[in-house]
């Protein structure tokens, strides 16, 4: 009887004939198979949807990648292009490449080194020279100076004589001479000694320069010196009371230099003079110590009140190379056999006639080789040499000068005129 209710089951079921509790059972079972399948869709749409993103990400990558090679390849043909150009330049792209200069950082910490890893390192700050020239090219500068102003022709307008730059114990009669290396000092003294004419009518002035005040006493004390020679020249005046007043008034200065205190002295071998045309030294001279000649002062004479002051000796000696030269005034022809004496002896008289002259001035003309012709001329009585005149070494000298022109009624300073 088990048997054939088993089979009539079986039958039931097959046929779809089910009993309730077999349905009920069944129902669970259809149930649970369909949530599985809907947990089974869930689980694969939410892959899909996570692979979807990353598919995106791996375009993006390989965009990238794809631009940074289409980079690489314009750098390496600029490179190219470039060629052997500035070094720095031309690899400037590689080495950001490869690390290249770093940036200082803030505060600095990066060693300079690491900054310039190439080896070439930024200049620093240029800053310009102070300005400076051979004592050559300055004075060549003011002689160019004077004969514009003056209208240069010659024998008939010009230079009177070459400008002097005499320095501390050389006090008169020094210009340079060529490959005179010589550079002017913030503690030197300078004399400039310059003089012009016009048809032999010449005009001597003098002063001195200083850049330390230290020596300003002695400077006031010359000064001093000349202005009171100028007030105290004129017509019927002796030119050895000229000489008495200027000692006076100089020596009456006392400076201090160096911790040492000086008397200022007149230096007695140097005088002014009467100026005739083309004759600086006419022959009278105004001296500037006490005992000189009672000769007198004549109107329409022209003079040079020129006084120098020193902390040495108060007298001065040839010294250093000769620069200066002068044709003797009064010397009539002499015969002269040597060539090369002879064309040079032309060549001055063309040029300077009986005014002084120097090296320099000769150069300027294409002349060489004329320091044995210029000897011989000395040597004949033809020519005055002018050496450098100094004072002891260490000591320092000052001179100022002025030219005056005794009138009827009064002296006229012509070396203070507007127009001078």
């Amino acid at each position: 009887g088990r048997g054939g209710g088993s089979g009539s089951c079986l039958r039931n079921h097959l046929n779809g004939d089910l009993d309730r509790d077999d349905r009920d059972e069944g129902a669970s079972s259809m149930a649970e198979e369909a949530a599985k399948k809907k947990r089974w869709k869930k689980s694969k749409g939410a892959v899909s949807a996570q692979q979807e993103p990353d598919k995106e990400s791996g375009a993006l990558v390989d965009e990238l990648e794809r631009q940074a090679l289409e980079e690489k390849e314009r750098d390496d043909n600029d490179d190219d292009e470039d060629g052997d150009g500035d070094v720095h330049g031309a690899t400037g792209k590689k080495e950001e490449k490869m690390g290249g200069p770093k940036v200082q950082t803030e505060p600095p910490l990066v060693p300079i080194c690491d900054m310039y890893p190439n080896g070439i390192f930024p200049k620093g700050q240029e800053c310009e020279n102070p300005p400076t020239q051979d004592g050559n090219m300055v004075f060549e500068k003011l002689e160019d100076c004077s004969c514009k102003l003056i209208k240069d022709d010659g024998l008939n307008a010009g230079l009177a004589f070459p400008t002097g730059c005499s320095l501390n114990n050389c006090a008169a009669h020094y210009t340079l001479n060529a490959g005179d290396t010589t550079v002017l000092q913030n503690d030197d003294i300078c004399k400039i000694d310059f003089g012009t004419h016009i048809s032999g009518r010449i005009i001597d002035r003098a002063f001195t320069v200083t850049f330390n005040p230290k020596y300003n006493t002695l400077l006031k004390a010359v000064k001093d010196a000349t202005n009171t020679g100028i007030k105290c020249a004129g017509i019927e005046v002796r030119l050895c009371d000229v000489g008495e007043a200027i000692q006076e008034v100089m020596e009456s200065y006392e400076v201090e230099t160096d911790g040492k205190t000086y008397q200022v002295k007149p230096i007695r071998n140097l005088n002014g003079h009467l100026i005739e045309p083309y004759r600086i030294h006419a022959g009278k001279t105004v001296p500037i110590v006490k005992g000189g000649e009672p000769t007198r002062m004549e109107e329409g004479e022209l003079y040079a009140i020129e006084t120098s002051g020193s902390t040495g000796k108060g007298a001065v000696h040839d010294d250093m190379e000769c620069s200066h030269y002068m044709k003797n005034f009064d010397v009539g022809h002499v015969p002269i056999r040597l060539p090369r004496t002879k064309h040079v002896l032309n060549v001055i008289n063309e040029n300077f006639g009986t005014l002084a002259f120097c090296h320099r001035w000769l150069d300027h003309l294409g002349e060489s080789k004329y320091l044995m012709a210029l000897k011989n001329r000395c040597d004949l009585g033809i020519m005055d040499p002018y050496p450098p005149l100094c004072d002891i070494k260490g000591s320092y000298t000052v001179q100022f000068e002025h030219t005056i022109l005794l009138c009827p009624t009064c002296k006229e300073v012509v070396s203070r005129g507007d127009d001078y």
